[in-house]
């Protein structure tokens, strides 16, 4: 099967190229169906049939989520067994892939392969800095990938793919209204003239929000070059461009009586978040004599975000910066050996990137008491902390395959990570005392130091083919992350210039997180149209960072002294009932236990070994049917029912959130060859659900979910 990409009537079929170019089978309503030759690149960094990864990694095609019209990353990413990710305002999400929700670095995000963001920079809401709408699709790798990405591919690796340019003339127009004011305008377009090809991408979105104050803006666009080099190389440059506007104070919780009586009141107005993200990359591909392959991707990026954290309001009222630019090299080697199809890849991750944090107190005015008041303006004080940081990361790796018989195949790979932070205080390093809304609170600070990590992760994996139809695989990989620039060197307040010294000391001597996992799979297809697939994993996390909150100085103190259990299974089915009738099933089921974590030694409760992880459910399905009838000209209805189990809100485990289940419909109807209309009905029952909940104290707060809502929208191709 040629993988490759026409440009001026070459064929060209590289690693690279294949990552963007190289679509899921998928039916003629945008729905994915399970093949083994399916190809798929994140497990690699190469083009390899699903196969033969030992991993978990489903992909989601490009066709399939331009066709869903979602309006949250939320609404696609549930379709892939074991992922939930939920919405915090905007575009903005956490994220469980085999960990609980969280927003801790445990994750990988990437577009065509080059991370969004530099380790010790991550965002958690990483979704919405890439142009997801209009991506030439998704895949995730779920499990550690440190292997081959380093640090933060603890849980998973989310890569989204851009679109190719595409071979002849091409315009594509999208428009759509809905509920709370909802607006969004997609266009995308290009060609190729002779050994060049582009695209172009733009995405423009706005809404008011359903609760109060909590309007979303976007503006993001990418633009994509193909050029074919000769007859052996290619060059693709990926620009994107993203400038965000939002209330943060979508994922503010509110407590249960006003959950459930008054869901759009917002305790926390006046929070925002200002982001602007710009990445450039440039990958050239050439091959080689003998077969050999030799890829460099140099790219850019520039981070900046502005941030009144709705969050932390009760206790640590701030208003802040953050920004990290980037200068980094990927390059690898690739060579074939012909004996039992022996593959090796050596390659290096060079990242160096400059950051810093300029962070203010603020003094807030609130109406009411307790957990319930309502923040409604502010007025900014002192600075309490500036300094610039650079990460820097020089990271060699090997992988190696072979096929000792003709259905065995097995991997291997070895990453080393040198890595670590040079830190410049631009304040005092002394703690600096301030008066707020919450009371005085006390920041440390450190000397002007340097950090320094070394790690090295290994993986081993095979896979085996019993047929055409059927395969299994099994995998042992060690993971790691590195602490992010916040948790070393802005540590939390205190109430005195002691304890807040001690935290500091105490953040700025975190060590790396390690995980060890190990995975068994299998996938499989039928001649009746049934695929299938299904992984059983079993991961341990130690000297996970812990934090103790002391009740007397109010001080935070991290310490590497926590280890978790993570262990789970994971199915999806899609299947063709009849010829106008398809089923796609994800579901399952995990359990994450706290295995050591003891906050205090001399409290006894305050030793959760033992209990269940919080925001972690057992269970988390997703059930989709999709009908195309003649009537529908092509296009299709659909009905989606998300299920979330329930999850304890504390690390006690002393009270629960009963969980939720939802009702989704989807319909288009083609008009002629070129144009469609289309809606989307979210939570049809108007189901009151949440988004995330947890305890203030010992009473329930709860950020409220999307009541019933709809988008309805006309697209036109040219």
């Amino acid at each position: 099967m040629n993988r490759g990409l026409h440009i001026g009537g070459k064929m060209l079929a590289f690693g690279c190229v294949c990552v963007n170019l190289v679509h899921a089978a998928h039916a003629a309503d945008g729905t994915d169906a399970v093949q083994l030759e399916e190809v798929v690149v994140t497990g690699t960094r190469e083009a390899q049939k699903k196969s033969e990864t030992p991993a978990t990694i489903d992909k989601i095609s490009g066709d399939t989520v331009r066709s869903a019209n979602v309006s949250h990353p939320s609404q696609i990413m549930g379709r892939v067994p074991g992922v939930w990710v939920n919405v915090t305002g905007g575009e903005g999400h956490q994220t469980a892939i085999r960990q609980p929700l969280t927003t801790s670095p445990v994750y990988s995000y990437l577009e065509d392969g080059v991370p969004t963001r530099s380790t010790g920079f991550f965002n958690h809401n990483a979704l919405y800095e890439v142009n997801l709408p209009q991506s030439g699709g998704i895949e995730v790798t779920k499990g550690p990938g440190t292997a081959l990405y380093g640090s933060d591919a603890i849980g998973g690796v989310i890569n989204v793919l851009t679109r190719p340019a595409p071979a002849k003339p091409e315009l594509e127009a999208k428009a759509e209204a809905g509920s709370f004011d909802w607006k969004r305008l997609l266009l995308s377009g290009g060609n190729t003239w002779g050994n060049d090809g582009a695209r172009a991408d733009l995405n423009l979105t706005s809404t008011d929000g359903w609760r109060q104050a909590t309007g979303y803006d976007r503006q993001s666009g990418t633009v994509r070059w193909d050029k074919a080099v000769g007859d052996a190389a290619f060059l693709k440059t990926v620009a994107t461009i993203s400038n965000i506007d939002q209330k943060t104070a979508g994922s503010s919780t509110i407590s249960l009586n006003d959950y459930l009586n008054n869901p759009t009141i917002n305790y926390t107005p006046i929070s925002f978040r200002k982001v602007n993200a710009f990445r450039l990359s440039s990958a050239y591909e050439t091959e080689l004599s003998g077969g050999a392959l030799l890829s460099l991707t140099p790219y850019y990026r520039n981070d900046d975000m502005d941030l009144l954290a709705n969050w932390s309001l009760a206790y640590d009222p701030t208003v802040y910066n953050t920004n990290n630019q980037s200068l980094g090299l990927m390059a690898k080697y690739r060579v074939d050996f012909a004996p039992n199809r022996t593959r090796l890849i050596i390659g290096v991750d060079i990242d160096h990137s400059p950051g810093g944090r300029k962070e203010n107190s603020i003094t807030t005015t609130a109406v009411g008491t307790g957990y319930t008041r309502v923040y409604t303006s502010y007025v900014t004080g002192a600075q309490i902390y500036d300094y610039d940081v650079t990460y820097q990361g020089v990271s060699p790796y090997i992988h190696g395959e072979m096929s000792p018989t003709p259905d065995l195949r097995v991997t291997a790979g070895l990453r080393y990570d040198d890595m670590g932070y040079q830190y410049q205080n631009n304040l005092a390093a002394t703690p600096i005392s301030v008066v707020t809304s919450v009371g005085t609170k006390v920041y440390g600070h450190v000397a002007d130091t340097d950090t320094h990590y070394r790690q090295v992760s290994p993986k081993l994996g095979a896979t085996y083919t019993f047929n055409e139809n059927f395969n299994v695989f099994g995998a042992y990989n060690h993971a790691f992350r590195a602490p992010s620039e916040g948790q070393l060197f802005r540590p939390s307040a205190a109430s005195n210039a002691g304890s807040a010294q001690t935290a500091a000391q105490a953040a700025v001597a975190l060590k790396p997180v390690n995980v060890d996992s190990y995975e068994l799979g299998l996938r499989g297809s039928s001649s009746a149209g049934v695929g299938y697939e299904a992984s059983l994993y079993r991961m341990t996390k130690h000297d996970d960072i812990l934090s103790y909150k002391d009740p007397v100085t109010t001080a935070t103190t991290s310490t590497n002294a926590g280890e978790t259990l993570h262990q789970g299974i994971e199915i999806g089915v899609k299947a063709d009932i009849i010829k106008t009738l398809r089923l796609d099933i994800a579901y399952s089921y995990a359990k994450h236990t706290y295995v050591q974590w003891v906050l205090d030694p001399v409290v006894a409760t305050a030793d959760y070994s033992g209990h269940e992880m919080e925001s972690a459910p057992r269970t988390i399905a997703n059930i989709r049917l999709v009908y195309s009838p003649a009537m529908m000209n092509g296009g299709s209805l659909g009905a989606e029912v998300v299920s979330l189990g329930s999850y304890w809100l504390d690390a006690a485990n002393t009270q629960t959130y009963a969980g939720h289940d939802l009702l989704n419909l989807t319909a288009n109807y083609l008009l002629n060859k070129g144009w469609q209309v289309y809606a989307r009905l979210n939570n049809v029952t108007n189901k009151r659900y949440a988004e995330s909940a947890s305890l203030s104290g010992v009473n329930q707060v709860l950020a409220p979910g999307l009541p019933f809502s709809g988008i309805v929208g006309i697209e036109a191709k040219w």
